[in-house]
């Protein structure tokens, strides 16, 4: 078993430095192993959210040094950035599996990916560029890319590091300045990547981290009349707050990557096993409490059986405990809430004739452990089969034809994630072409990379992150028109 971490900083991080909150106050955060305090951190609200977006502000002012320097010094800051995380990986991956209950094996990932996020967003710093246009007459047209000033980010609990990297990749690449709110509940990660990026050499003000809940700093963030763009990843339900405060605020840019009900479909064509181990990695990584999970396992009637089959027995030798111990693959669920919430709709699927063939109950003695569940004989109208569960609980449903799936699949207030498994091409195009999705994966499932543009339809979100599409939502065009005289003849 690895040794708990020390945990380093647990202030606000505001103009380069660690600092109480206006107010004093203090909020505590959870060992979810265990469901016993951590430690205190600095609670955050409106007034250090106001502080903080002063700093942003003269960070951003015209003429200072982040706004003059170089780009491609702006890409060597970054690529600092990730090595320095890259440095600090073993202890940010146990500092993570403390605050966040992923197993070690699982968050020693997540660093591999944060580090490859920024490097990839280190290099698009000196490749934004505009355009010169062939306008008609006797003028000369080009456009600019330049950074839309202060944003502000909100990011989930599930992914603490991975997400503070999707949020400063292409906000710095672009130009701009930062105020981050980190989830309440794991906020540790975040506070030492603010420290990391003063060693790495940013201007003081370029970064900020704000602890503190979604109502009170999350709400301030959303509504600041300075802020010019909001990122926020999370709930559909906090997603609409925060589209309408920004709204009826400064008109701020808004991106939202949401909730999903994301369904994998398995052809009878496939590998057997090769197919239930692709959707067991599908639901079950990371306790279940990712967006884009494959939530809704739709399996052809010619081997919904003997899949079930499979996949309860491989869902029963899933190893549960201690995320510090080797070999263990589950670990607890982030928080109290997320665990209670879970039960109940595990006992709403039970009370709605769903059949349980694995799990489907609490587990252990202390902390927020589920057992990895599964249900079959799932039927498209029961809340477990429309509601985010967000935790080790794999549905699966039955179907017969192309035209019926198609019809379920879509029929969900969510688009974020898809996947299809099957050998034949065509199988796989008409269905990739025809669910309303932002992402569909084929023969694999949550194959994301920093180049791969990410984010849903419908109540999914609007806008992407990640790949080129990830750095419009930082950028305003500028178009120059410039008079070109004319010589007489």
């Amino acid at each position: 078993m690895t040794a708990q971490p020390e945990i380093k900083f647990t202030q606000l991080f505001i103009d380069g430095k660690f600092v109480d909150s206006v107010s004093g106050k203090k909020f505590a955060v959870i060992n979810p192993s265990t469901g016993k305090k951590l430690c205190d951190v600095a609670e955050g609200d409106k007034a250090d959210v106001d502080i903080a977006v002063e700093a942003a502000r003269r960070a951003f002012k015209f003429g200072s040094t982040w706004r003059t320097m170089d780009a491609s010094n702006r890409g060597r800051l970054i690529n600092k950035l990730a090595g320095l995380i890259e440095r600090d990986a073993d202890y940010l991956a146990a500092l993570e599996t403390l605050n966040n209950g992923k197993p070690l094996a699982e968050a020693q990932f997540d660093m591999v990916c944060a580090v490859n996020c920024l490097r990839y967003y280190a290099g698009w710093s000196d490749k934004i560029h505009g355009q010169t246009i062939p306008a008609d007459g006797s003028i000369f047209v080009v456009t600019r890319k330049e950074p839309v000033g202060v944003v502000g980010q909100i990011i989930p609990w599930n992914y603490p590091v991975l997400m503070c990297a999707w949020k400063f990749g292409p906000a710095l690449a672009a130009g701009c300045t930062v105020v981050l709110k980190p989830a309440e509940q794991t906020p540790l990660t975040a506070l030492y990547l603010a420290h990391l990026s003063i060693e790495a050499g940013f201007p003081t003000g370029v970064i900020n981290v704000v602890n503190g809940f979604g109502e009170t700093a999350g709400a301030a963030l959303a509504n600041h009349q300075h802020i010019q763009k909001i990122a926020f990843t999370g709930s559909t339900q906090v997603g609409k707050i925060i589209m309408e405060t920004a709204a009826k605020s400064n008109l701020k840019r808004v991106s939202l990557e949401l909730g999903g009900k994301s369904p994998i479909v398995v052809f009878p064509d496939v590998d057997l096993d090769e197919a239930v181990t692709i959707c067991y990695n599908a639901i079950f990584a990371n306790m279940g409490q990712c967006c884009c999970a494959g939530s809704r396992t739709f399996v052809h009637e010619d081997i919904y059986a003997e899949f079930v089959k499979k996949a309860t027995a491989m869902a029963a030798a899933r190893k549960v405990g201690n995320p510090f111990d080797e070999g263990v693959e589950q670990g607890p669920q982030v928080s109290e809430e997320q665990y209670n919430k879970i039960l109940e709709l595990l006992d709403s699927g039970k009370k709605e004739g769903a059949s349980v063939t694995c799990g489907g109950n609490k587990w252990g003695t202390e902390g927020f452990f589920v057992e990895p569940t599964v249900f079959a004989d799932v039927t498209d109208n029961m809340r477990i089969a429309r509601e985010e569960i967000f935790g080790p609980v794999q549905t699966i449903f039955k179907f017969r034809t192309m035209e019926e799936l198609i019809e379920r699949a879509n029929d969900t207030c969510y688009g974020l994630a898809a996947g299809v498994l099957t050998k034949d091409i065509n199988t796989a195009l008409t269905f990739a072409q025809a669910v309303e999705a932002g992402s569909v994966w084929v023969n694999c499932y949550d194959a994301t990379m920093p180049q791969t543009p990410f984010g849903g339809f419908k109540m999914s979100g609007q806008g992407r992150e990640l790949g080129e599409e990830g750095l419009h939502h930082y950028l305003e065009v500028k178009t120059i028109t410039i008079a070109v005289p004319q010589k007489n003849s």
